[in-house]
């Protein structure tokens, strides 16, 4: 059978004739060729719209909570106007090529939703239709249509427990609730599907409620019930409810053991089994028996049941912090249910220890080099070798040193803690750096203590050169006034001032030289003197050694003390008199800051004129002053002619004269050296002393006559 390929056009103004070779070939026989001639005639021609006539087709997206049979999509054909939307002559047919898909295709070609609806519960949908139209002329076209089906942007009704089962006694009333079903979505009711006509239940429409129709007697029964949204039926589910009816049984089931205990390694694999009970019920089977693992959510996880066994779920890590948490143990309870009513069941307890095993080896650090200084004292702490183990406890490693401690290996290690310390002499000059083997053992990580891994890492520590250093006394010499006190007593003299190595080394204080008799001794750095009966005035010259450093390197310094001891001769407490020598010390420069204050020029000259013109107010008012207190005739005739003539600079007082620059005036010619009421001639006499003066009126000098 040749057909047209679907979406394929014929064209007889641009090919009117298809030649096809065909070729056949039967079992044990000759391959056969033969020719089909295909002619092309123009004609009337129908076509379907694009993009449904294209290769992949149209395309339509709908929702999954659609109504059933509702239109989705409709075939149109393209007129040779080329115009869309074109009606759709009752003659065409309408075929779908492919059957596989619920969706419906109508004789006027719409594309419906399927009678039941989308399936709501799935994810995206994809449906594809080949359709194929044709006309009564044997006129055709062909297409597909893509039809995605999106999930629904509502909730859908769903039963969280699709299967339940209920037991109940016999005896139960009617009208009573039984069991009560919920599903969640909008809108939900409830009915029953199965058995149609329900004869010993009913179920409340609005709350899911199982109520019984008449008194229950032992029976069972198997209802299927259907949840769904009352605007949108197609939107339903529906859950299976076994309901059985039992007879009254008060004989709890016995199981052997009736308690379990026991330990087990935390390399136990899952799915072992721990133990099998062995239970009957008052029939003596085990046949209606059901049992259950009840405890912590921990003892949950790590363990289940199947059937009467206990079995271990997952993996009991005695390492991890979880189970340190938990002690290292789980309690559970196994109930053992037996079917009828009261419900009869026993209860037995479980409790199971996690054992260690000693799974992993230590693990070295990652860097194990140290820096000691040179003049480290005794005991100094190097560094700390942190190995680490994953078998739980944590830190529950033992270190040692291949060798132990030697000359050649003057340091130790903590057995605890790993800490490495100085235990010998260290010289740089000597050897440059230490190779240390550090073993790790670990322990208390099995029930077996000889089960132990250990390893051994390597250690590097350098020693870090330190320049000599003496101690430094300030002051080195020192000479000291004291009055001896009483006989038997400690007086204390003076304390030494001395700092020593950078490293922090203490100092020694040693008295080499001039403790005639013991008189003196050393108390940490503080000399002390023991007096005794002397009588006389003594000077005693002390030679007092420091130590510092450490190890082969310890350097020292000598300070000198003279010390004046005056003997004790009254009840007086004993004084002591310091006199220090000290060093020449660098002077000490101190800066001192003074603000001053440097005006501008133009206050300058605002002050300089307001000084002149407060003088010359000054000097006018003691001169009207004086001019008003002359007694005698010779001031009063020249302050009289002083007041005729121009104003000059002449100032008299009672005891002296003071002349001053006078202006030039006129005189009457004839009479320069006569005297007249009106005109001063230039002599005048001082009253106390008696000198005579002459006033040259030109230049304004005094001459003494």
């Amino acid at each position: 059978q040749v057909t047209l390929r679907a979406g394929a056009e014929l064209d007889a103004s641009q090919v009117n004739q298809y030649t096809l070779t065909l070729r056949a070939t039967c079992p044990g026989e000759d391959e056969v060729e033969g020719w089909l001639f295909v002619q092309v005639t123009a004609g009337q021609v129908l076509r379907c719209d694009t993009p449904f006539s294209s290769a992949e087709g149209d395309m339509v997206q709908v929702l999954a909570d659609v109504a059933p049979r509702t239109p989705l999509y409709a075939v149109l054909l393209q007129p040779l106007g080329g115009l869309t939307g074109f009606s759709l002559p009752s003659s065409l047919q309408f075929r779908l090529r492919n059957h596989n898909t619920p969706l419906i295709l109508t004789r006027r070609g719409l594309i419906l939703a399927p009678d039941n609806g989308f399936d709501p519960s799935k994810d995206t949908q994809v449906f594809r239709l080949e359709i194929e139209v044709m006309d009564r002329y044997g006129h055709n076209c062909s297409g597909a249509v893509r039809v995605e089906v999106l999930p629904s942007r509502r909730s859908h009704v769903t039963f969280p427990e699709p299967h339940r089962s209920v037991t109940v006694t016999q005896g139960v009333g009617p009208l009573e609730v039984v069991t009560q079903v919920h599903a969640s979505g909008e809108n939900v009711r409830y009915a029953i599907l199965a058995p149609v006509a329900p004869v010993l239940f009913t179920i409340n429409e609005l709350t899911g409620e199982i109520r019984s129709t008449r008194r229950l007697e032992v029976a069972h029964a198997h209802l299927l019930v259907q949840a769904y949204n009352t605007l949108h039926p197609a939107d339903h589910a529906t859950a299976t409810v076994n309901i059985t009816v039992q007879g009254t049984d008060h004989w709890a089931p016995r199981c052997v053991p009736a308690i379990f205990v026991s330990q087990v390694p935390e390399t136990v694999s899952p799915g072992s089994t721990l133990v099998t009970l062995r239970c009957t019920d008052s029939t003596g089977t085990d046949e209606y028996l059901r049992y259950v693992l009840e405890g912590p959510p921990a003892s949950r996880s790590h363990f289940c049941m199947e059937g009467p066994q206990l079995k271990v779920n997952t993996t009991l890590d005695y390492d991890l912090e979880a189970m340190a948490t938990m002690g290292f143990q789980f309690t559970a309870i196994i109930v053992v249910m037996a079917e009828g009513q009261p419900p009869r069941s026993a209860r037995v307890p479980v409790l199971v220890t996690v054992t260690p095993v000693n799974e992993f080896r230590p693990t070295c650090p990652n860097s194990a080099t140290f820096t000691v200084p040179e003049t480290a004292a005794f005991g100094s702490v190097v560094g700390r070798v942190a190995g680490t183990d994953r078998d739980y406890p944590v830190g529950s490693l033992e270190y040692s040193l291949e060798g132990g401690s030697s000359p050649m290996q003057p340091f130790s290690i903590s057995r605890r803690t790993g800490e490495i310390r100085v235990v010998g002499p260290l010289d740089s000059q000597q050897q440059k750096s230490y190779r240390l083997v550090v073993q790790l053992t670990d322990t208390h990580n099995d029930l077996d203590p000889a089960k132990r891994h250990s390893r051994l890492c390597d250690v590097s520590v350098h020693l870090q050169a330190v320049p000599d250093q003496v101690p430094v006394c300030i002051p080195e010499v020192q000479e000291l006034w004291i009055t001896a006190g009483s006989p038997g007593s400690r007086q204390p003299v003076t304390r030494l001032a001395c700092l020593g190595s950078s490293d922090g080394a203490k100092l020694m204080y040693t008295i080499t030289g001039g403790n005639e008799n013991g008189r003196f001794r050393l108390e940490g750095n503080t000399v002390v003197y023991l007096p005794n009966n002397q009588v006389e005035p003594r000077t005693f010259v002390l030679l007092v050694e420091v130590w510092g450093g450490s190890g082969a390197r310890r350097r020292s310094t000598v300070v000198a003390l003279v010390v004046h001891v005056t003997p004790w001769s009254t009840p007086v407490p004993p004084t002591t008199t310091t006199q220090h020598t000290t060093l020449q010390k660098e002077p000490l420069v101190v800066t001192r800051t003074e603000a001053v204050w440097h005006p501008p020029a133009w206050f300058v000259a605002v002050l300089t004129i307001s000084g002149t013109l407060l003088l010359a107010t000054l000097g006018c008012t003691a001169r009207s002053l004086l001019c008003s207190e002359q007694e005698q005739g010779l001031t009063s005739a020249f302050c009289s002619s002083h007041r005729n003539r121009d104003p000059g600079k002449l100032f008299l007082g009672k005891n002296s004269w003071d002349v001053v620059e006078q202006s030039r005036g006129k005189e009457e010619q004839g009479h320069p050296h006569t005297s007249s009421p009106g005109q001063f001639d230039g002599r005048a006499q001082d009253a106390r002393t008696g000198r005579d003066y002459l006033f040259n009126s030109v230049t304004g000098a005094r001459r003494w006559i």
